[in-house]
């Protein structure tokens, strides 16, 4: 197997030859590590929430895009019914498709998302089947770039090529994912990571129907801007807060039984702020906040949409200002209560603040509680912000992001 340069073109030019690189170090390391070449060559991007910050889990309304950050496979079928994946500085995973059952003891573990994707395919009808893999990652872990998602999206998409001739569509894939993360992992999550890395693109998602999710495109093209997105990791690692993911759910979700509804998405905002009295005798503060976000959440990402669609960049700005604002004070994910004196992302955004004064942007990336800070930055203070930023958190704590075009692909 002989990769060129024209095979990785949906990857920008300036990392092509770190890609080529990258490539032929797996194609060797698959060789070595199972005694024989690899027969075919995947790449699963990463994601960015662009607006719409936990409300997908309560049937609100998101944008999200994938990203260059991507995880490759190299991989090859067996006829044995085994999964066997292997990675540099992972522990091997291995699963076999004659038992699908959940296991207790694989909860939190990346066999439990293979296993559940295809608990989930074959319970839909699909075809699942044996193979080996070595993967890859540059997908940020705990970062907010949703390494869980592009991983879970990368064996879906590798079972819908090797055994159904590549039919399974995005939405499809996105939901067993979603199932193999929620039921067999153990994570709470909403569909908004695996969507937005099955797509491609810039997606606008609206939730109301959680298993057939309205999904549509938004063509923008960020290069003509001006503006570059900047990804800060503040190495505060968010990978062991599920606790406080869930809480935001179920707070959202108490405000909503209030009511007798499952989801806020069912209680409208005039019926939710008539009763904040009674809401406030009944539910801790923090909840009816966190139910205010949702509310003005949803209406960020209808704003921030249409200004995509009407090429008005400035107004996009002012709302993922707003959305980040919204995630500071209402939502609450900036800093864990577990440990209230560390608080990495509240620095972040502090200091992009005051780099960026009235320009540009900035905004909590992803579930938040430490993790990643997103930013749009003008491309002649690019340089000095991350210079500034890293000097503060660390040389290489920050990720110029540009907007994958597509979803996964068979690269060979």
């Amino acid at each position: 197997m002989k990769l060129e340069r024209k095979d990785l073109s949906f990857y920008p030019e300036d990392v092509l030859e770190y890609q080529m690189n990258r490539y032929e170090r797996t194609a060797n390391d698959f060789k070595a590590a199972f005694s024989y070449e690899a027969q075919a060559v995947f790449s699963a991007p990463g994601r960015s929430e662009i607006c719409g910050n936990h409300t997908d889990h309560n049937l609100g309304k998101a944008v999200g895009a994938s990203v260059n950050l991507d995880i490759i496979a190299f991989a090859a079928k067996r006829d044995d019914g085994k999964i066997c994946i292997k990675a540099n500085g992972f522990d091997d995973i291995n699963v076999d498709i004659a038992d699908l059952e959940m296991r207790d003891d694989e909860k939190n573990s990346s066999s439990a998302l293979v296993r559940g994707v295809c608990r989930k395919f074959s319970d839909m009808g699909y075809k699942i089947g044996g193979f080996d893999a070595f993967t890859a990652n540059d997908v940020l872990k705990g970062s907010g770039l949703s390494s869980s998602a592009a991983f879970e999206i990368m064996m879906a998409f590798i079972l819908n090529s090797f055994y159904n001739d590549e039919k399974i569509d995005a939405k499809t894939m996105a939901v067993a994912s979603q199932y193999a993360e929620n039921v067999y992992f153990g994570k709470g999550s909403g569909l908004l990571d695996q969507l937005s890395c099955a797509y491609g693109g810039i997606i606008s998602i609206d939730f109301e129907h959680p298993t057939a999710p309205v999904v549509e495109r938004l063509p923008f093209d960020f290069t003509s801007t001006g503006y570059s997105m900047v990804i800060t990791d503040t190495r505060c690692d968010h990978a062991d807060l599920t606790g406080d993911y869930d809480a935001i759910k179920g707070e959202m979700q108490a405000v909503s039984r209030f009511f007798g509804k499952e989801h806020l998405r069912d209680v409208e905002y005039g019926e939710f702020f008539a009763a904040l009295p009674k809401l406030k005798a009944k539910l801790p503060e923090r909840a009816i906040i966190r139910a205010f976000h949702y509310f003005d959440e949803n209406k960020n990402v209808e704003k921030l949409a249409d200004a995509l669609k009407q090429n008005a960049f400035d107004e996009f700005l002012s709302i993922v200002n707003r959305s980040g604002n919204s995630s500071y004070r209402y939502l609450q994910n900036i800093y864990s209560d577990k440990n209230p004196t560390s608080q990495g992302m509240s620095l972040a955004i502090c200091l992009s603040e005051h780099l960026l004064g009235n320009k540009g942007a900035s905004r909590v990336h992803g579930g938040g509680f430490g993790g990643t800070m997103q930013a749009y930055v003008p491309n002649d203070m690019v340089m000095d912000y991350v210079e500034k930023m890293e000097s503060v958190f660390g040389d290489g704590c920050c990720y110029l992001l540009k907007i994958r075009s597509v979803g996964p692909v068979k690269v060979y």
